[in-house]
This record gives C-alpha cells, structure tokens and sequence, in this order.
C-alpha cells in the first residue's frame, strides 16, 4: 500500500533528524554539511593568471591577463616606464574590470571606457585594446607630472570621470601587476592553464608584434616530426624579455603556449598549479631572449 503524504513527510523529517545528529555527534555541524552539499562547486583547476611582487599577490582571469598583457606591451613599446602600466591598468580596473565591454554609460566602449563621441575614436577603434591603450597613453604623457604625481589623479585627469576618487582603490593591485607584467620584477608572473586552445603560434606572434612593435624581434619555427612550433623573440632589454615572457603566458590558454624560456629561466604549463620559474644551467640564451614553445 502507498505511503500518505503525512507519513512520507514523518518519514522524511526523521531521516534529516538522525543525519542532523549524526553530523554534530562526528564534529561536522549541519551548516558545514549544507554548505558541501549544496553550495561549494565541483572542484576544479581555476583558470587564472597571478602576480607575486615582494610577497605581495594580485590575481586576474585569463581574459583580464591578455588584456593587462596588451597594455605592458603598448607600454614597452613606446618607451613608457612601468609606472604608465600603474596608471593604466588602475583606470581600466576601474572603468571596465580590465575587461573589453562593448557596452557602458552613454556611448562609451571598451577597456577605457572612451566614447566615442569626445573624440577618442570611432566605436570600432575604442573596441580595439591596442588602439584603446595607444589613445590613453596619447592623453596619458601630456598630462604635467604624470611620472611622479598621484595615480589616482592622473587616471582622472585623462578619464575626467564623475567619480574621480573611485580609481585609488585600485591603485596597489595595479602597481604589483605592472611590476610583473612589464618586466619590472623578473620571475613575478605565472598562469594556470587549463584546457588550452590547440597551438595557434600566428595568432600569438600577432599579438606580439601589435604590442610590442620595434621593441623586439621575432623569428618562427614551425612544427616538424621531431619538435613542437617556437617563437624565439629578442627583446631590446631584460626587462622587456621578461614583460614577453609574461605576455606569453597570459595568452598560453588562447594560443596553446606549453613552455617560456626567458634567457636561462623556464616556465612550464600546468593545467593545476601556477607554475614558477625553474633556472636552467642548460640553456645558453641571452638574457634578452624569449624563446616560446607550443
């Protein structure tokens, strides 16, 4: 005979009762156990990018790394010290989450958040980080002081922001990832990498070289029987090497990037663990050269 919901429900209740009791007589707690039950996710890898500068961490997602990548490079390439990455990844964290958004308040676009309609570009240019970046270090460097004034305040005066105090938040995450992505602090970047995209060594040696420009030089290998596709870039200082060993990483899940060579320091991929860097007595590179393995 079926069961009636009265005696279902009687049934049910004494059965959470006695787990109840159960995990407090063990130690656990019933808020422990509804937490693993239905709160905690499955665990997994996580897919990010992370920054350790005299014992201090800033961590990004892979998407906000390629992006913040793009800005170190812009930088080395004109010449910027590493305080114009400060300045412009406390602007984009702030504007945009160093992300790309192609949608924000009136018409503005992109990292920046520029709009188009003040003559920052037309909407398909700001959506463009390389442009995007380019036009905020265009303001950036004619701004009096820029090399030594508040951060905070530089951002403002190139963004001219309704809530110009909002950016000093962001200020002492900046500066850690400016230290590591533009070469500032050598060995101070990694990347887990998980599920990474089959090897796309074109793809990465555009985004160099869009980044980068005359700063470095690159040559590429492609893959044989034997061994893997490599780019091997010279960078024109160790600390640019170590800003495009950086680079490399943050797009290692987009391009399928297995290993960095820094002149005689490796990194390999992992796909669970940030994974640091090993030197190696067997190489005989120059410290300005980056060879990248796929």
């Amino acid at each position: 005979m079926a069961q009636s919901n009265g005696t279902r429900a009687a049934v049910t209740g004494l059965v959470v009762i006695v787990v109840v009791v159960a995990l407090i007589a063990s130690g656990v707690g019933f808020f422990r156990w509804i937490t693993t039950l239905w709160v905690q996710p499955p665990s997994a890898p996580v897919v990010r990018c992370e920054a350790l500068v005299n014992g201090t961490t800033a961590d990004l997602t892979q998407e906000q790394a390629r992006n913040a990548s793009i800005i170190a490079g812009i930088a080395a390439q004109r010449g910027l010290a590493p305080r114009a990455v400060s300045i412009a990844l406390t602007t984009a964290f702030q504007e945009s989450g160093i992300r790309n958004l192609d949608y924000g308040d009136l018409d503005s676009l992109g990292m920046f958040q520029q709009r188009p309609s003040q003559g920052w570009g037309t909407a398909q240019q700001v959506m463009d980080p390389y442009y995007s970046t380019g036009k905020f270090f265009d303001v950036m460097v004619t701004v009096d002081g820029w090399q030594s004034a508040d951060i905070g305040a530089i951002a403002q005066s190139v963004q001219r922001s309704g809530f110009p105090d909002a950016y000093d938040q962001h200020v002492p995450q900046a500066r850690v990832l400016a230290s590591a992505l533009s070469g500032q602090t050598p060995a101070a970047w990694s990347c887990v990498v998980r599920n990474p995209s089959s090897p796309d060594p074109d793809q990465l040696l555009q985004a160099l070289t869009q980044a980068y420009g005359s700063a470095i030089q690159t040559e590429s290998t492609p893959a044989t029987e034997d061994q893997p596709a490599s780019i091997t870039v010279t960078a024109s200082t160790d600390t640019n090497a170590w800003s495009v060993g950086a680079f490399a990483q943050s797009w290692a899940s987009q391009t399928g990037v297995s290993a960095v060579l820094v002149g005689q320091f490796s990194w390999q991929a992992s796909p669970t663990v940030l994974s640091g860097w090993i030197g190696t007595e067997e190489s005989t590179q120059s410290s300005t050269t980056v060879k990248i393995t796929f």
